[in-house]
């Protein structure tokens, strides 16, 4: 059996390590065994995983330099003897340099999306080290197209060496709710309130500061009493939300709830999900509320407009528009039959083009072809 090992900066919650758990509950036993190396651990998400034979190992890389965390990683690799490496993000992208000096064979590279400090993709200083390693890794995967673009047109990437793989999303566990009850919500939230949603970590890079002045903005108008906002997640911009509800009085009509297990059932209990995200690769919690047969407004950035298409399924805007933001969540408030046109088209596009069983051929598809390769990669060069 060959082994992939991949490398991640830490393991906590965010879409890339739910892209990860969804391709590990899903992988085919007997081809490969999947190891998990962490530069800085991994959190409670773990949990999530079902396959107990997927084995993390943590190289515990002190905050800030540490430049002896470079050997405890090759010492893992020189142990662990994997087939395949699969470092995924810039925090990881130093492993592939690693990898080579530990003799693995096949190193794949896979970009996700990226953070506030570099959203697009045009820091030199990280630039650099992305062409610096660009030759020793074997295949870039990308989970959008815009992101497979960029690693072509930027990074100078060969287009053959580039393959794009779109998240996949489980279509049992989120889809349209049949219970109009809402138990999940607080009792004020059911009802005839319009729910408006989002599930997300609470860090710069996702701005919900914006949603949150939209929905104070949206409330406040003519109408504006039967909407209610819910933001499933947690993160250092939580208590600056919270403190922007508390001041404008409406408090009681926001729920932040935190992290949550159940998150299915809590997309099955909004009216309308809204991602004001500055950057995305390709958003998981997108892709679930589509699922769930939700319209999604969302921040036309990244690889959100190949989810989301103008006027069908949903609508984009721009990062920061509050006033547009407030003026969209009305909209959809007051016209269920767009709701339910816009919800509908979510859905088929789920079924159409974004199954997990169709991530999961890929990848094991690219794994595949790549098991046998050795050396250094086809046409690099220094």
């Amino acid at each position: 059996m060959k082994r992939v090992v991949h490398v991640v900066h830490h393991f906590g919650t965010g879409g890339m390590e739910n892209g990860m758990v969804n391709l590990f509950n899903h992988f085919p036993s007997g081809v490969f065994e999947h190891h998990v190396v962490c530069l800085q651990g991994h959190s409670h998400f773990v949990e999530r995983i079902r396959d107990r034979r997927i084995v993390f190992h943590d190289v515990k890389k002190a905050p800030g330099k540490d430049p002896a965390h470079y050997f405890r990683l090759w010492k893992v690799l020189r142990t662990l003897r994997p087939d395949i490496l699969h470092t995924r993000n810039l925090s990881a992208l130093e492993a592939v340099l690693i990898g080579w000096l530990a003799g693995v064979p096949v190193r794949v590279h896979g970009e996700h999306g990226r953070d506030v400090f570099d959203l697009d993709g045009s820091n030199a200083r990280y630039n650099r080290l992305r062409r610096l390693v660009r030759p020793f890794v074997h295949r870039y995967l990308t989970v959008s197209r815009d992101l497979q673009n960029w690693l072509i047109e930027a990074i100078g990437a060969d287009p053959a060496r580039v393959t794009q793989i779109y998240n996949g999303v489980d279509k049992q566990r989120f889809r349209p709710r049949v219970d109009a009850a809402r138990s999940v919500l607080p009792e004020s939230f059911r009802g005839d309130a319009f729910v408006v949603g989002s599930v997300g970590r609470m860090v710069g890079v996702k701005d919900y500061p914006t949603l949150v002045r939209a929905f104070i903005d949206a409330a406040r108008q003519n109408g504006g009493e039967r909407l209610r906002l819910v933001i499933v997640g947690d993160g250092s911009e939580r208590a600056g939300c919270q403190t922007l509800l508390d001041e404008a009085g409406l408090a009681d009509r926001a729920w932040l709830a935190g992290e949550r297990r159940d998150i299915p059932e809590l997309m099955q209990a909004f009216d309308l999900f809204v991602l004001p995200s500055l950057g995305e690769g390709i958003s998981n919690t997108v892709l679930e509320a589509m699922a769930c047969g939700l319209p999604v407004v969302a921040t036309a950035v990244g690889g959100t407009p190949e989810l989301v298409e103008d006027g069908a399924n949903g609508r984009l805007f721009a990062p920061g528009d509050v006033a547009t933001l407030s003026a969209l969540v009305r909209q959809y408030a007051g016209d269920a039959a767009l709701r339910d046109a816009h919800g509908l088209t979510s859905r088929q596009k789920i079924e159409a083009s974004f199954s997990i069983e169709a991530m999961v051929a890929a990848y094991r598809d690219t794994y595949l072809e790549l098991s046998g390769q050795r050396g250094r990669p086809d046409g690099a060069t220094t």
